[in-house]
């Protein structure tokens, strides 16, 4: 989705699109959450037309609320019917070895974390149930790190909009240049780091059964 179909989505559908984008994204449904949320802020920051308050707190309930439903449907669901059909949500056998692989390693934190995580942020409820982690540990984690997300996100893209805002437009436009050199270079730097992570994953799970 384009830059400027976010921002239509959101100019025009307001809280509904964020809010829905962060519970089914939290879900196990790939959907560019952050990104709406982002976009949300700005538009805020700019027209004040939304509240960044209000986008915070909703995204966090929504997150949090699917993460709890991502959850349920990986513990019902289980590491075979995943690994059999998670590759049409791009939840394919590899990506459930590095699930498997950042749980036996990081345990409860990964939780916190993953909504962080570009390749794996939406499928952190599925993941914990899959790797059977104890309910009410997983609704500690998820719901702190579903309102860190928001809160994080909210509050940077509200900050972003109101400085680009109140600058000249060419001290905005630099910004703006900047701010997107540096989005690329986390992004090559998040890919890179995930590569890695992947291929230790595979090195000690190749072989055996998500989930146990």
């Amino acid at each position: 989705m384009t830059l400027e179909g976010i921002s239509g989505l959101v100019a025009h559908y307001g809280y509904l699109v964020v809010f829905g984008s962060a519970l089914i994204g939290s879900a196990g449904i790939p959907l560019p959450a952050t990104e709406l949320l982002i976009a949300a802020a700005v538009y805020a920051a700019h027209t004040h037309r939304l509240d960044v308050l209000m986008l915070a707190a909703g995204a966090a309930l929504m997150a949090a609320v699917g993460g709890l439903i991502g959850f349920g449907l990986g513990k019902s669901l289980g590491a075979v019917t995943l690994a059999r059909h998670g590759s049409t949500i791009g939840l394919g056998p590899s990506r459930l070895r590095l699930g498997q692989y950042l749980f036996l390693t990081h345990g409860g934190k990964i939780v916190f974390f993953i909504r962080f995580i570009a390749f794996l942020g939406p499928f952190g409820g599925l993941l914990a149930g899959v790797n059977r982690m104890p309910f009410v540990r997983f609704a500690i984690f998820n719901g702190f790190g579903g309102l860190t997300w928001a809160v994080c996100i909210s509050a940077g893209g509200y900050l972003f909009g109101t400085f680009f805002a109140s600058v000249g437009q060419p001290i905005g436009l630099a910004a703006l240049v900047v701010t997107a050199a540096m989005a690329i270079a986390a992004f090559m730097y998040i890919h890179q780091r995930g590569a890695a992570l992947q291929a230790k994953a595979d090195a000690a799970l190749q072989g055996q059964n998500v989930g146990g």
